[in-house]
């Protein structure tokens, strides 16, 4: 993925991990099976429903891998069955949703062939750290060798004698 301008500000310090979100999230845009939505429960509650008639609690998979939240889904064999017409899909999947820093699964549950995953933001602390300032007696710009006044130095003969 190529850096555009705003990546490249001198003012965004430590987005590097914002880039690598968006490379990984157009990577998991691939189809659309199953289907799902999401939906707002509230100031910072989130929930997503993902349609998956057929699949039992046992073959689906809910992981956090990374700040990556993965839902894959593998079915069973059913067996020899012969079907006329086979309209509801229940092959393999994985579904991926790349979360922001701080959310965490609240839980899932499965019900009538949706799968609910709930996510919650806590509210984070707001920090206010005060920097001190500190001023040396001289300061030596960079490039410049220290002044003199900066530089304490006791020549003594390399043999130990005094002379």
């Amino acid at each position: 993925m190529s850096r555009g301008p705003v990546f490249t500000s001198p003012f965004l310090i430590g987005f590097d991990q914002i880039e690598r979100v968006l490379d990984r999230v157009s990577k998991t845009a691939g189809d659309g099976y199953p289907p799902y939505n999401i939906e707002q429960l509230g100031e910072g509650a989130l929930r997503i429903t993902l349609a998956v008639a057929g699949f039992s609690a046992q073959e689906l998979q809910v992981t956090l891998e990374d700040n990556q939240l993965v839902i894959r889904g593998k079915r069973e064999s059913e067996g020899e069955r012969q079907f006329l017409h086979r309209g509801i899909a229940t092959r393999a999947f994985q579904r991926a949703f790349v979360l922001a820093e701080g959310m965490e699964v609240a839980g899932a549950s499965l019900d009538n062939g949706l799968l609910d995953i709930d996510l919650v933001r806590p509210r984070p602390n707001m920090v206010v750290k005060s920097i001190k300032i500190t001023v040396p007696d001289t300061v030596a710009h960079p490039g410049e060798p220290p002044r003199a006044s900066t530089v304490r130095q006791t020549l003594e003969p390399e043999d130990g004698s005094t002379g």
